[in-house]
């Protein structure tokens, strides 16, 4: 009977750790951008366009980007007085200072590159699982 008994509760014990992980995969909890979304307060009105969905934070740019690498190292990071810009694999972070504290803006790297180049410049480079190669002659061939 016991042995029964540890088979069963080894059994609950597994389905409750795929519903918590089912469920945090739904909800993006994996993830910088999901991250962003479950900690910070959506601003619809702050967005630009479809492609960069903004948040605020009534702390700065500096402490929400802390936050977010304590959590999720990004791939490559860049700041200056304008903001902090943060560079994953598929998406960027741009956190720019507001009045009261900060708007957090995730976009995916195709669009995001593009708009932010000016700034960034080649900060940016290619992320991890990048298959571009590039350089002179003889170089990744």
């Amino acid at each position: 009977m016991t042995y029964r008994r540890w088979i069963v509760v080894g059994m609950a014990v597994a389905v409750v750790g795929v519903l918590v992980a089912g469920f945090a995969i739904v909800n993006g909890t994996f993830s910088p951008r999901g991250y962003v979304k479950d900690k910070y307060t959506r601003a619809a009105s702050r967005d630009i366009g479809r492609e960069a969905i903004a948040y605020t934070s009534s702390k700065s740019p500096t402490r929400v980007a802390k936050e977010l690498t304590d959590k999720w190292r990004p791939s490559d990071r860049y700041t200056d007085s304008s903001g902090v810009y943060l560079r994953y694999d598929d998406d960027s972070v741009v956190i720019l200072p507001l009045a009261t504290g900060s708007v957090i803006l995730l976009e995916d790297m195709k669009t995001a590159n593009p708009r932010y180049h000016s700034t960034v410049g080649s900060y940016w480079g290619w992320g991890r699982g990048s298959s571009v190669r590039g350089g002179g002659p003889g170089s990744g061939k």
